[in-house]
């Protein structure tokens, strides 16, 4: 067996200090989902995709089973696969038979998640090339000399789009839409606001817990001196924006001191940590094009709850 390629380029300490020093400053309070992923975050949400809840894990590897050899005939095989945000894994798994991959590069901010996935993949898939790259790619992808060319298959499985505002998600994907390429993404799809809010704030408290440990990590990494049983956490689905947003909610008034800077919070307020976007299959598909990316297919569960798209630069 060969063991994947890692290239760490994940960022600094430094950097997860100035961004969570500038969130806090800022108002509204906010922080980016990005820094959920630690090594408990990221273990928290694999429990959160089997929450019966949080219907677009499941909901996409269902769409990934039944149309998998449709995918593969109309993304073309033999493509370097180029996953973005990969986590566990789990979804390529589905895919990789179909799409018969030259390499596979996995793109992901956890390192600990990063490292287990695809060790573990390389064990299963010794004849696959995996390389492992640590890197927050929301700042802007880039591949290092050791990474695999070709004409690529850009994979963000998960609907994780959805944490970027519109402008910012053509951001992010136009740098992508390299001649030859093309894209398969997962976008979660709009439906009754009680549903969406189930989804992120589940009665068992897991995604509580979720959001909650992103003030652990600060407290562990920064410093900080959260006192996490005065926080708690609030989802609720923005219609004129027509994203879900989540939401820690100080429930006394209070100061915490962050790496050597002290904030003042006043009792109900809120540090926004995540937003997530909905679309329909038109919208998200002017929304590509904006980015270069051409339409090529659409594939949607039988609910039309979540749709996986499929584009060529």
């Amino acid at each position: 067996m060969n063991a994947p390629v890692f290239v760490d380029l994940a960022p600094a300490t430094a950097s997860f200090e100035a961004e969570v020093l500038a969130g806090l400053t800022a108002r509204p309070r906010a922080l980016s989902p990005k820094w959920f992923y630690d090594a408990l975050g990221s273990k928290l949400f694999e429990a959160i995709t089997l929450l019966p809840e949080y219907y677009p894990t499941r909901t996409e590897l269902a769409l990934f089973d039944a149309h998998a050899d449709a995918i593969g005939a109309a993304a073309g095989r033999g493509r370097v696969l180029l996953e973005l945000g990969s986590g566990a894994g789990e979804k390529v798994r589905r895919l990789l038979p179909a799409l018969a991959p030259s390499a596979y590069i996995a793109v992901d901010v956890s390192r600990d998640a990063l490292q287990a996935a695809t060790a573990g993949l390389s064990a299963e898939r010794p004849d696959l090339p995996v390389y492992a790259l640590c890197q927050d790619f929301a700042a802007g992808l880039s591949l290092p000399p050791q990474m695999p060319t070709g004409a690529r298959l850009v994979f963000y499985p998960g609907s994780s789009i959805g944490n970027f505002a519109p402008d910012d998600a053509v951001r992010l994907l136009a740098p992508l839409a390299r001649s030859g390429d093309a894209l398969l993404i997962g976008v979660d799809l709009v439906k009754a606001p009680a549903t969406l809010v189930a989804a992120y704030d589940d009665p068992t408290g897991v995604t509580a817990a979720f959001d909650l440990n992103l003030l652990a990590r600060i407290n562990r990494e920064l410093h900080a001196d959260f006192d996490l049983r005065r926080w708690r956490h609030v989802a609720v689905w923005n219609d004129a924006a027509r994203r879900i947003e989540m939401h820690l909610e100080a429930q006394a008034t209070q100061t915490v001191t962050v790496a050597g800077h002290v904030f003042a919070f006043e009792a109900g307020e809120r540090i926004h940590t995540e937003s997530s976007y909905k679309y329909d299959p038109a919208g998200f598909v002017a929304l590509a094009a904006r980015a270069g990316w051409r339409h090529r297919g659409t594939w949607t569960d039988v609910d039309s709850a979540f749709a996986e798209l499929l584009f060529v630069a």
